[in-house]
């Protein structure tokens, strides 16, 4: 039969071409994915970057250790610990200490990732002086970059400042030649580092030194590529940032963990553990997380994407061959000889078409990681590994989806007697086989019955990205499955408009449509997957951020909120302003967090504000089920319905975003709502936290434009923003994170493009099928427009039909987050990303009309007795 194999693979070229691309195509996907995946698993070392060149750094404690039954829970303290000063005053006695501060600073026409630091810290970097000289007053300082020009004064949040000087660095491991700091880190009247009480490189390097009397730049900055920083004067530099988590230690290592032995939390960094003293020293493991959450799911979905359709255009082109089977069977072939040939070009193709996938995945992954990287999606140093693992999966994936495709088929085909085989050629009575009829109704069943269960056991899980990504995935397959049983009476409603309309060309559509039940569902399907696929994860994103939305705005019962201008906060100054606005109730609330171990194994962290019970009630509505916001004190804390433990009057042991363990008493339980509710707490319970929103809400006959005007002039010197409520909602209303969104996109755009291929490549095998069709069409006095007019309409009918499919699909899912929505508390309308199914059915529609006319006008260059007269 091999060689029979090989012969009907040059014969019908056309079906065996379709079927290669399609493996092939699925193939490279999961390659790509495969590779970007493993490349994904391990990130470079890191190296220090601000502390390169310092001695020894001690941190304060900046985690959370809990010993439990299975070993030491461990998370990241929402505020960090100090060094304790008793532990400071011990290092002092060993050498030089210099405080780190960082803080955040906004800068008119600078870059908004502005930080400052105190001057003496530049040396650990280290910077030297590139043009200028040293800060030497409150309101001088020296930057990075290129946004300020010499001789500009600049406006900040912490003030109008004069840019004196600029910074570069000049290497790693030695400072001034001699790699220790040579004094207290304070800014001297010469400005150098290399003496005692100065601080770097020469002061001067051919620059101008001047300040002009209007206070202007005098010098330039060269950029240091980790941050944009901004240098003060220390003492300048302890005002703005009075806490200091961190410092630097001229002396040897041994003897600072000698003195600081003792003190719970405190770490001595040496050598690259330096860099855990790095503005977010994580970042690279984060990224790591990020993108083996990102490639995880595109991976599953578009590895999903291509066996549905390979499986789908592997079944359609066996199934294309009935006729085909009934003359080999009438010719005496036997049962077993129909299924090893079509099982033997199966293997054949399925083995070209997956080598070849594989070298397109090898191909095309650096090309995705390149990509990743101009987009912002990976961190620089990510490429594309050297495992050898996803070449086997993608290739031994490929094969075996390419076999399920056919056996089933071929089965099916073996079993049909050669009248039968010959009778059901040219329209599909039995499109529907038992197997296929349990399997789909088993794999709804499934969706439905998970849906319940999750609905009544953990409402939360269904808004979850794992779960409403992951769940389309099993009804696609479901309808798909089931889609010969709608295909007929779906396309008979779609077409019954048109096959009213006069002439005889709106009846051939639908009849054609609905006498083709395997084509039809064959060509629907790409559109059902996509349509699907859009519809779900867009509308389930857009849907849950309209409900987070709405969630604030009825939360909130204020009628301003004030921000500040930086990450700092507001000072106690501001604060005292915005609480003497006469006609004003003010609510100051801070961030921060709480920590509590579940089940005795899992230590979770909440979010948590910091408030003042009367005035928190008077400028929210927190959606309380029990208890009352207004019992909240210093021995309490408001819980939602998440916590394990939540129900009033019980105690619970916590720990506070520094650290510290306290037993609160449950006030009041609120509902999980979209699950951004988090915990409240008073501002004893939240130390450290600065103040970072002012809710105000106004007395009985106040004038809310007084009111606002009071605020305004409050904030005027901090530079702090006054909102109205709609304002704040609006600014505050959540968007789908930019990594989110563009894994979304990557996903669904590599989902178009390999069903848009696919779908043509169907549409071309369909096509060609259809030659002695279309030569009948002719012979009875159909002209060559009117032919392809007619192919065209039924391209974009049965588009029309996928189209209705997924979009069922994607109505089923987002009504079950919908229902979830509405047992949390948090009922909103379903959102329909109507513009990108749109755009996607109309991509599909254009490509199915192209590629099936296209094929047809190419088969009628032929006279039409030729082909009509042609026997298979």
């Amino acid at each position: 039969m091999l060689s029979v194999a090989l012969r009907t693979l040059r014969a019908r070229w056309v079906t065996f071409v379709g079927s290669f691309v399609a493996l092939a195509l699925g193939v490279a996907l999961i390659a790509v994915m495969g590779l970007s995946l493993a490349s994904s698993l391990n990130a470079p070392d890191g190296k220090p970057e601000r502390f390169a060149a310092a001695p020894v750094v001690v941190k304060g404690a900046d985690t959370l250790r809990v010993p439990t039954s299975i070993g030491v829970r461990v998370h990241k303290l929402a505020r960090p610990r100090a060094v304790p000063a008793g532990a400071v005053a011990q290092l002092k006695k060993l050498g030089t200490v210099v405080e780190d501060r960082s803080f955040a600073v906004r800068a008119r026409g600078g870059p908004g990732d502005l930080v400052g630091h105190p001057w003496s810290t530049a040396a650990f970097a280290p910077y030297e002086i590139d043009a200028g000289r040293a800060p030497r007053a409150a309101d001088e300082v020296v930057v990075s970059g290129d946004w300020a020009k010499p001789g500009e004064r600049v406006r900040t949040d912490r003030g109008t400042v004069r840019v004196v000087g600029t910074v570069r660095v000049v290497g790693t491991g030695r400072v001034a030649g001699t790699g220790r700091v040579a004094g207290t880190g304070r800014v001297g009247a010469a400005g150098r580092v290399g003496a005692p009480g100065r601080t770097g490189a020469p002061d001067r390097v051919g620059a101008t030194d001047r300040v002009g009397a209007a206070g202007q730049v005098s010098g330039a900055v060269a950029r240091r590529g980790f941050e944009n920083a901004v240098f003060y004067v220390d003492e300048r530099a302890a005002v703005l940032s009075p806490r200091s988590v961190q410092l630097v230690v001229d002396a040897d290592a041994a003897a600072v963990r000698e003195a600081v032995r003792g003190s719970t939390g405190v770490q001595v960094l040496t050598g690259d553990a330096r860099r855990y003293a790095d503005a977010d020293p994580d970042r690279d493991s984060e990224a790591l997380t990020a993108m083996n959450a990102l490639f995880g799911t595109a991976g599953g979905v578009t590895g999903f994407v291509s066996v549905f359709v390979v499986a789908s255009t592997f079944a359609f082109a066996v199934a294309q061959r009935r006729r085909e089977f009934g003359l080999l069977r009438t010719a005496g072939a036997t049962p077993g000889q129909i299924r090893r040939m079509v099982i033997a070009e199966a293997v054949v193709v399925g083995v070209l078409a997956s080598a070849t996938g594989c070298v397109l995945g090898a191909y095309g992954a650096p090309r995705l990681a390149a990509r990743m990287v101009d987009g912002g999606l990976a961190p620089g140093w990510f490429t594309i590994g050297d495992a050898t693992w996803p070449y086997h999966l993608a290739f031994w994936t490929g094969l075996f989806v390419a076999l399920c495709g056919v056996v089933a088929a071929s089965w099916r085909a073996g079993r049909t007697a050669p009248v039968q085989a010959l009778g059901e050629a040219s329209v599909d009575t039995r499109a529907m086989t038992r197997g296929r009829r349990l399997s789909g109704l088993a794999l709804l069943a499934t969706a439905a019955v998970t849906l319940v269960l999750a609905l009544v056991g953990d409402p939360g899980e269904l808004l979850h990205r794992k779960t409403y990504v992951s769940r389309p995935m099993l009804l696609i397959t479901a309808v798909a499955l089931l889609a010969p049983v709608v295909v007929r009476p779906l396309t008979r409603l779609i077409a019954w408009l048109p096959a009213r309309l006069p002439g005889a060309g709106g009846m051939l559509v639908r009849e054609n449509a609905a006498a083709g039940v395997r084509r039809t569902a064959a060509i629907a399907a790409p559109v059902l997957v996509t349509v699907a696929l859009a519809g779900s994860l867009l509308g389930a994103t857009a849907t849950l951020n309209e409900a987070k939305a709405d969630e604030t705005r009825r939360q909130t019962a204020a009628d301003f909120v004030v921000t500040p201008a930086s990450g700092a906060g507001f000072d106690a100054a501001t604060l005292r302003g915005l609480r003497e606005v006469s006609g004003a109730e003010v609510s100051a609330t801070a961030s921060s967090a709480v920590y509590v171990l579940e089940d005795g194994v899992s230590l979770a962290k909440s979010e948590a504000r910091a408030a003042d019970p009367g005035p928190l009630a008077a400028t929210t509505r927190l959606p309380v089920e029990a208890g009352r916001t207004s019992d909240l004190d210093d021995d309490s804390i408001i819980v939602n319905r998440e916590w394990q433990r939540h129900t009033v009057g019980q105690r619970v042991r916590v720990w506070l975003g520094d650290g510290t363990r306290k037993s609160l008493r449950i006030a009041a339980v609120m509902t999980t709502g979209t699950g951004d509710n988090g915990v409240y707490v008073t501002p004893r319970n939240a130390p450290g936290a600065p103040v970072d929103r002012v809710d105000v809400a106004l007395t009985t006959g106040a004038d809310a434009h007084a009111v606002a005007a009071g605020l305004r002039a409050a904030v005027r010197t901090s530079g702090g923003q006054v909102l109205t409520k709609d304002q704040w909602v609006r600014a505050t209303r959540p968007e789908t994170n930019r990594t989110t969104r563009l894994g979304l996109l990557l996903i669904l755009g590599i989902a178009l493009l390999y069903t848009g291929i696919s779908l043509a490549n169907t549409m071309v095998m369909a096509t060609s099928d259809r030659v002695r069709d279309l030569a009948v069409l002719r012979l009875a006095g159909a002209t060559r427009w009117q032919v392809l007019r007619l192919v065209g309409a039924e391209a974009l009918t049965v588009v029309t039909v996928g189209g209705v499919l997924g979009l069922l699909v994607a109505g089923l899912n987002l009504l079950g987050m919908w229902s979830a929505m509405g047992l949390l508390s948090a009922p909103i309308p379903i959102e329909i990303p109507w513009t990108a199914v749109g755009a996607v059915l109309g991509a599909c529609a254009v490509t199915a009309v192209v590629w099936s006319v296209i094929p047809a006008a190419l088969a009628m260059r032929r006279r039409a007795v030729e082909p009509a007269a042609v026997r298979e």
